[in-house]
């Protein structure tokens, strides 16, 4: 299976950004061990800050990869677009945040991408990742 793993933004300073809330691992090294997890699948990364490139992203794999786990930082809560270009594509999305959202601020507690994932995963820290990549494998059985 092709998964590809998708951050939004800030997410490339974890282990350095609040670490209280978001650990002191980076994602690239969480990224090495979440490969050696699932050594018979083809996981990708991708990170971006910008809301266009993560739109241009889903677009490009959104008709022929097996699955997207994805975790839009602060654009969840504020990207309508990000919301319809899920829905527009075929590839399951999995919707994965490493804090519990619900206890943070409350502009934090609505998603613009719920509704149209086949899942969601928060809470758990980086080990969301990893449940998010046996639920597409599961989706797909």
């Amino acid at each position: 299976m092709r998964i590809l793993i998708l951050n939004g933004p800030n997410l490339n300073l974890l282990g350095k950004r609040e670490p209280e809330i978001y650990g002191r691992q980076s994602f690239e090294d969480y990224f090495g061990k979440l490969q050696a997890q699932f050594p018979e699948h083809k996981l990708e990364y991708f990170q971006s800050n910008h809301e266009g490139a993560l739109l241009d992203k889903l677009h490009e794999v959104g008709f022929s990869y097996d699955g997207i786990v994805f975790n839009a930082g602060a654009y969840t809560h504020t990207s309508v677009a990000l919301g319809d270009a899920i829905a527009g594509i075929s590839t399951p999305v999995i919707e994965v945040h490493i804090s519990n959202v619900h206890r943070r601020e409350a502009f934090r507690h609505h998603s613009y991408l719920s509704a149209h994932c086949a899942g969601i995963i928060v809470g758990l820290g980086l080990q969301g990742y990893a449940l998010g990549v046996q639920a597409i494998i599961g989706h797909q059985s």
